[in-house]
C-alpha cells in the first residue's frame, strides 16, 4: 500500500480543515435563516435603542448588526446599481429591486431609531440610506467630541476647596470619567487616581 508523503498529509489537512468550516458556516447560516420571521424582524428592530448625544457608537453597531441578520443591510454597504435600461438583464432588473428595497428599509428603521427632532437637521439633499448614516455619523460625532471636550476639561479643572464632603468630591470625579467612558474615552484608574491627587490641596496628600 502507498502512504502519501508529507506534502500530501498537508494537502489533506488543509482541505479537510475547509470542508468542516464549509459544513459549520452552512449550518449556522441555516439556524439563522430558519429563526427569521416576521415576530423576530421586528423584535430585533426594537432591540435597537433610540440614538441621543452619547450613545452613536454603539447604536450604529446595533443597527448594524440587526439589519445584518434580516438581511437588510445591502443599501448600506453597496452603492446603487446603474439604472435599468432596454438592455438591463433579468438579474440586473433582481438585484436593484432588491437594493431598492434594502434602500427604503434601512431608511424607515434608521428614521425610527433616532428622536423626531434630530430629522428635522438632515440634509435635504440626503436621498439613500448610506447618506443618511453619513450626515447621522457626521451630526452626533460632532456632538460627542464636543461633549468629550467638555467633560474631560471639567475633569482635569476640577479642584477641592475644602468644602463638602470629600468623599462625594471623589465620587463627582468619577462620575466624570464614567460619563467619558461612555463616550469611548476611556480614563484608567491610575489617571483618575493622579487627577484626585492634583485637585486636593497639600494638607491631604
Amino acid at each position: 500500500m502507498d502512504f502519501p508523503g508529507p506534502d500530501g498529509y498537508i494537502q489533506y489537512g488543509v482541505v479537510e480543515h475547509l470542508r468542516v468550516g464549509v459544513h459549520c458556516a452552512f449550518h449556522v447560516i441555516s439556524a439563522l435563516a430558519s429563526e427569521i420571521t416576521p415576530s423576530n424582524i421586528i423584535a430585533n428592530i426594537n432591540s435597537i435603542p433610540m440614538l441621543n448625544g452619547t450613545n452613536f457608537k454603539s447604536w450604529q453597531e446595533n443597527l448594524n448588526i440587526v439589519l445584518g441578520v434580516v438581511d437588510l443591510d445591502l443599501a448600506l454597504r453597496v452603492d446603487s446599481p446603474p439604472p435599468l435600461t432596454d438592455k438591463s438583464t433579468s438579474n440586473e432588473k433582481r438585484e436593484i429591486k432588491r437594493w431598492k428595497r434594502s434602500d427604503c428599509m434601512c431608511m424607515m428603521i434608521m428614521k425610527k431609531a433616532i428622536p423626531e427632532i434630530s430629522r428635522g437637521n438632515m440634509s435635504d439633499k440626503v436621498k439613500t440610506a448610506k447618506e443618511f448614516m453619513a450626515e447621522i455619523d457626521k451630526v452626533f460625532v460632532k456632538s460627542e467630541k464636543s461633549k468629550i471636550g467638555i467633560l474631560l476639561t471639567s475633569l482635569v479643572s476640577m479642584r477641592y476647596q475644602g468644602k463638602g464632603n470629600i468623599r462625594e468630591y471623589i465620587m463627582q470625579m468619577s462620575h466624570l470619567a464614567s460619563k467619558l467612558k461612555e463616550l469611548k474615552l476611556d480614563i484608567s484608574e491610575d489617571f483618575l487616581e493622579h487627577f484626585v491627587l492634583i485637585s486636593l490641596p497639600p494638607q491631604f496628600i
